[in-house]
């Protein structure tokens, strides 16, 4: 069975059909749920569409992020490197899946190895054709930006609720070892 983390998962997924139109599929991503069919189709024209075989990295830990992806077809694999302790998965995402969004926001590095796991046909949107959209449609561009705020925040919830939750663990460990002799 392969791991999945409701930090890299779509949170708000629900079942969907996959007839390779990339419209539907927008549509029910959080980051475009609330836009308009007019403004999905402004969306589409920026989508760039990539076919990764199986084992192909899609980025690496630790290189620039350009944009963000969302699974078309197959499943991709996001990977942590703990140096001398190796390499763990960290979740295994699906159609309609989307991963890398913080690039839209950001110019930093990425925190994990991407990986497609079997054919992959993905969906890339990447940080300077989308803000050139907003700046020619700013409205569209406040509603992106506050829909990425609502993913974000989720996100960081459950980021929240798992350290707690860990702190919890160890608490309980820690006063269990305390108890034996």
């Amino acid at each position: 069975m392969s791991p999945t983390h409701t930090l890299w998962e779509n949170v708000f997924k629900a079942k969907r059909e996959n007839n390779g139109d990339i419209l539907p599929l927008l549509a029910q991503i959080p980051l475009f749920a609330r836009l308009r069919r007019s403004e999905l189709r402004d969306i589409e024209r920026l989508v760039h569409r990539r076919l990764f075989a199986d084992g192909e990295v899609i980025f690496w830990e630790g290189e620039p992020g350009v944009g963000m992806y969302i699974v078309q077809q197959g499943e991709v694999g996001i990977y942590k490197e703990y140096g001398k302790h190796g390499q763990k998965e960290l979740a295994r995402l699906r159609p309609g899946d989307f991963f890398g969004e913080m690039a839209l926001l950001e110019d930093d590095c990425r925190s994990a190895t991407a990986v497609a796991r079997g054919e992959t046909r993905l969906f890339g949107v990447i940080h300077p054709d989308l803000f050139h959209l907003f700046r020619r449609k700013p409205q569209l561009g406040v509603k992106l930006l506050s829909a990425l705020t609502d993913v974000l925040a989720r996100r960081l919830r459950l980021t929240n609720q798992e350290l707690q939750r860990l702190a919890q663990d160890t608490l309980t460990v820690e006063t269990e070892g305390e108890r034996t002799p």
